[in-house]
């Protein structure tokens, strides 16, 4: 993937792009991550599809701002496909970047045409404030790597970067706290916004969803269908195959219903 950059309000926002020709997919990751965390599923969707992953603000190779609102989010989202000069696109998301799809499927529904959303609810209440002891510079990659701990280092190692002074994580804690501020809430009336085809994909060992209310997502809302896979919070980073194998027949029938 080739890695790119474009300006949103002063902002230089980054960007990974497979650039293959193929339909347009754009991937948005979850907290803590960055657009890297796709490139995988990048290799396995092409030639048929474009992947264009992007460092959301905050996050990866993306400049930090100074808020993290709702507006910031799908204002970015909007600049990329913009530069881009993409009509539409399928949006698929994990997490805040699951919100973040289908809110701005919401609001610009024509840019749409189908979402992959992973992992996250129609209503959001998380507590991310252990992120705070991840804060500063470590002496030794190791050291952070243990203030990080087993559980979500695997999650967080492309965000780990070596500076002259030491060791430390691409995003702020801070500004993660803010972000996750700004995610909570209902956003059952952006989830119910838009009709165009889903797929609603689950983790069977997620901390942050339930099946129960996945199933309401998919039954209230038409043109949706739920897989739950093996997995925690990131089913594509922790069951690459099962999230392929998933997602590939979605795209081929959203692009064959399109032609």
């Amino acid at each position: 993937m080739h890695r790119r950059t474009f300006q949103r309000d002063g902002l230089t926002l980054s960007y990974l792009d497979s650039d293959n020709g193929g339909h347009a997919l754009i991937a948005l990751h979850a907290h803590w991550m960055e657009g890297q965390t796709y490139a995988p599923l990048a290799d396995a969707l092409a030639p048929e599809w474009r992947v264009i992953a992007l460092d959301q603000r905050g996050h990866g190779h993306s400049d930090h701002a100074r808020t993290y609102t709702r507006e910031d989010y799908l204002d970015d989202l909007l600049g990329l496909f913009e530069h881009l000069q993409l009509a539409d696109a399928v949006l698929l998301g994990n997490s805040l970047g699951g919100a973040n799809a289908y809110q701005f499927a919401a609001r610009h529904p024509e840019r749409v045409r189908a979402l992959i959303i992973e992992d996250i609810g129609a209503t959001v209440q998380s507590d991310i404030s252990f992120t705070v002891n991840w804060a500063g510079t470590s002496r030794s990659k190791k050291e952070l790597e243990e203030r990080i701990g087993p559980r979500l280092l695997p999650y967080l190692q492309d965000s780990i970067r070596q500076a002259p002074e030491g060791w430390r994580l691409a995003f702020d804690a801070e500004d993660m706290l803010s972000s996750q501020r700004g995610l909570n809430g209902d956003h059952w009336q952006d989830w119910l916004a838009t009709d165009c085809p889903a797929l609603l994909i689950g983790g069977d060992e997620s901390r942050v969803t339930s099946r129960t209310q996945l199933e309401e997502m998919a039954t209230r809302r038409p043109n949706t269908q739920l897989v739950v896979l093996k997995g925690g919070h990131v089913v594509h980073f922790d069951n690459p195959d099962g999230f392929t194998s998933a997602v590939k027949p979605f795209l081929w029938r959203t692009m064959t219903q399109r032609s």
